[in-house]
């Protein structure tokens, strides 16, 4: 046996302040303690498009101590010509995320691109580092080359441009993925529904990050279901987009591709085409091709929590669309062009729908460019430059834009609330997804819940580009009255990008 060491006082006092010592200066991360989340307890996210808006979206969720982005991919890895609601937006986004208060003070443009997504994660997660530094994201050009090296990867998070959202989300989940997206699911028929479809097959958790919590639709469903507007006939949103250069052809001109862009990556699915920055960045959502129009950019924010509030559980059954028209000059001559390339300008959508569980048939017009409804003048004042409205045969409910503030109005008059009305309180829509995603159950955002809103709104862009009111069939997903509308569903497929 071994001889025992006698340790005399001063040792002892020794070892024990050594040891006293030790246990200080061990990070908390190690150790544990209030806030700390064990490695294995977090969420690993890919995350897939570093523009302006993915950089923003990505210093909100990653202080979030329940995710952890592992990967940033873009097909971009650095340049300056983004384009923004703000020259400086991104620019204070990373300061704030970074701890740098001078950082890109040399910038001269607006950056973005998969190198800013990894410095970003980079240096925040950094920041807690005894270091001061983090190697534990990786970055990638093509997603699909992500989705093979990542094994562990729990989720993704897309911020692409509309074109790409249907193959990565679809994609992504074959792989076995978790996908949260920003709105809309895809920018054809055909994509959606399979992607809604592949996420019922899989089983895997989505989220469409459009959902919000908003309380205030619980009292226009009371009001609804109360009869105190009558029966429902219509509904009206209004949007002041598009807010950003909606052009009406396709340029001509062909600049040269930035160094660093992977323009073949960029298209993905879409046919080629010659690179030129008005297809590309914030500027995007106009074109058929790539974007999904006003409608699309903002009336899933609207209409999403109000679908699933006052349960409108199928999509509109048909729809017609009003729409400003484009011309051109032809030597001297001014003939009218017909835009098949783009959303207009300006446009009025009229969808039907059939009776719901809790509705009887109903109209929804959707307006955007300034267009408002034309209404008599209401005791509320003017209409604002967005809003709600719901018609019934004896009043109407005025709201702000997601339906925030309503206002019942009957025989011209407000009518007052009797008593304070007692809301709940309003749910964090990232907290809502990512614990969601954790527990392996439904976000209130899934994919399987946003089929209706999501179908009506593509049901739109149809109307627009036909030209003509088009009646839909959901369950075979046909347009039946005009065959050849039917094309505008999907989308020619680049070679190797078929779903």
């Amino acid at each position: 046996m071994p001889t025992s060491k006698k340790i005399n006082r001063r040792e002892f006092l020794g070892s024990a302040a050594a040891a006293s010592l030790a246990m200080t200066i061990v990070p908390r991360q190690v150790l544990g303690g209030p806030g700390y989340v064990a490695p294995s307890d977090k969420l690993t996210l890919g995350y897939i498009g570093c523009g302006t808006q993915g950089i923003r979206e990505m210093a909100e969720i990653i202080t979030n101590p329940f995710l952890q982005i592992v990967a940033v991919c873009d097909p971009n890895k650095y340049s300056e010509n983004y384009v923004d609601w703000s020259q400086n937006d991104v620019r204070n986004t990373m300061r704030k995320a970074t701890g740098e208060a001078s950082w890109g003070e040399s910038i001269k443009g607006i950056p973005g691109g998969r190198d800013i997504g990894l410095e970003l994660v980079t240096k925040y997660y950094g920041k807690s580092k005894d270091s001061g530094t983090f190697k534990g994201c990786n970055s990638y050009e093509d997603f699909r080359e992500l989705l093979e090296k990542e094994k562990d990867l729990n989720a993704i998070k897309i911020m692409t441009p509309d074109h790409l959202h249907g193959t990565v989300a679809i994609l992504s989940m074959r792989k076995g993925k978790q996908v949260v997206t920003h709105k809309p699911i895809a920018n054809r028929m055909y994509e959606a529904k399979l992607a809604i479809e592949t996420a019922k097959k899989t089983g895997l958790q989505t989220n469409l990050l459009a959902w919000s919590d908003k309380p205030d639709n619980l009292k226009i469903k009371k009001w609804i279901n109360d009869g105190a507007i009558g029966t429902l006939k219509e509904i009206h949103n209004w949007s002041n987009r598009p807010m950003w250069p909606q052009w009406q052809s396709n340029p001509t001109d062909t600049p040269p591709v930035p160094k660093d862009l992977n323009w073949n990556l960029w298209l993905g699915p879409v046919p080629d085409r010659p690179y030129h920055p008005n297809y590309t960045n914030a500027v995007f959502r106009g074109w058929y091709d790539f974007g999904a129009g006003s409608i699309a950019d903002m009336g899933h924010y609207s209409l999403f929590p109000l679908f699933l509030t006052l349960g409108i559980n199928t999509p509109a059954i048909t729809a017609e669309s009003y729409a400003t028209t484009t011309c051109a000059l032809q030597g001297n001559v001014s003939v009218g062009v017909r835009n098949d390339v783009a959303f207009p300008l300006s446009c009025i959508i009229r969808f039907k729908f059939a009776a719901q569980t809790e509705l009887p048939p109903f109209e929804l017009f959707w307006y955007d460019g300034g267009m408002r409804p034309l209404i008599p003048e209401l005791p509320t004042g003017p209409l604002t430059r967005e809003g709600m409205m719901f018609v019934g045969d004896k009043g109407r409910i005025v709201a702000q834009f997601r339906g925030e503030k309503p206002v019942l109005i009957v025989d011209n008059k407000i009518v007052p609330e009797t008593s304070a009305s007692v809301l709940p309180n309003e749910l964090n829509r990232d907290e809502a997804w990512i614990n969601a995603f954790k527990n392996k159950t439904e976000s209130p955002g899934s994919f399987v819940y946003a089929g209706p809103v999501t179908e009506t709104i593509l049901l739109g862009a149809v109307a627009l580009r036909a030209g003509k009111k088009v009646e839909y069939d959901s369950a075979n997903m046909k347009i039946t009255n005009i065959p050849d509308a039917n094309k505008y569903l999907t989308r020619e497929y680049r070679q190797g990008w078929e779903l």
